[in-house]
């Protein structure tokens, strides 16, 4: 294989009868611009209950492109992805869920994007989540622009892609309770958008509910500290008090691999 060119991150949890077809679909979006030979795809198994370890051990014999990365605990989807950024390669790194609702057919134009930007976050149209979700994400996006100071234009989508040094910026961080677009907010402004289409979840449910939703926004207020004014408005004590209850895990690892294919 040449040098690697991309990196695909994939968080995986209980997605067994997803990731045959997610394959497929990556491999022919790199094939047309020619990246085929010169990328890598790295897939997290974060504590599935299912047998999405088999499959991506099985994949790993078949395709020579793909790593495998199982962990020893359900870390979450940051975590996970974590994993994948400190063992990647490529000069461009694009992270995407395993569900096929970020289509794999816009990668070219988030590789094209990087060219001149150092991120570019993807923006939906025609979103296909719940009502109870698409509200849930437009306050996310209200509260994370007021925490981390940045543009209500830049949502902050986990379908995303960063350049090789930004990624070197986020695995410097090490703490347990990970909230890597705070991250890449404090390493660069120079962040670049494209729209994507958002298709229906091919199987399962999604397992996001409101007390995630809340250690992640307690994540920014506690572990990143971007801002001190901000940190000590009343919403951000609300947020700690949040962090009492619902955090009881502070001496857990980032995340703990179990084994690393190939």
């Amino acid at each position: 294989m040449e040098k690697i060119k991309v990196s695909i991150i994939i968080p995986v949890y209980n997605s067994f009868e997803i990731l045959d077809d997610l394959n497929q679909r990556i491999l022919r979006s790199l094939e047309n611009v020619n990246l085929s030979e010169s990328f890598e795809l790295i897939m997290i198994n974060d504590f599935s209950k299912d047998k999405s370890w088999d499959k991506i051990k099985y994949l790993s014999s078949k395709y020579n492109y793909i790593k495998g990365i199982n962990l020893s605990d359900n870390f979450g989807q940051h975590n996970a992805i974590m994993a994948g950024l400190n063992n990647c390669k490529g000069e461009y790194v694009i992270t995407i869920d395993d569900d096929l609702q970020h289509p794999p057919e816009f990668f070219p134009e988030i590789i094209k994007k990087l060219e001149n930007y150092d991120v570019c976050y993807t923006n939906y149209r025609n979103r296909k989540h719940n009502f109870w979700k698409k509200i849930v994400s437009k306050i996310n996006n209200i509260v994370s622009s007021f925490l981390l100071n940045k543009p209500l234009n830049i949502y902050l989508s986990s379908f995303r892609g960063l350049k090789r040094k930004v990624v070197l910026d986020i695995i410097k961080f090490n703490k347990p309770n990970v909230y890597i677009d705070g991250i890449i907010i404090r390493a660069t402004k120079n962040i670049g958008i494209i729209t994507v289409d958002h298709d229906e979840r091919k199987s399962g449910k999604s397992n996001y509910n409101l007390k995630k939703l809340f250690i992640l926004w307690s994540n920014m207020v506690i572990d990143l500290k971007f801002y001190p004014i901000r940190i000590s408005s009343i919403f951000g004590f609300i947020l700690k008090f949040f962090v009492i209850l619902l955090r009881k895990e502070e001496d857990k690892p980032q995340y703990e691999i179990l084994e690393r294919i190939p």
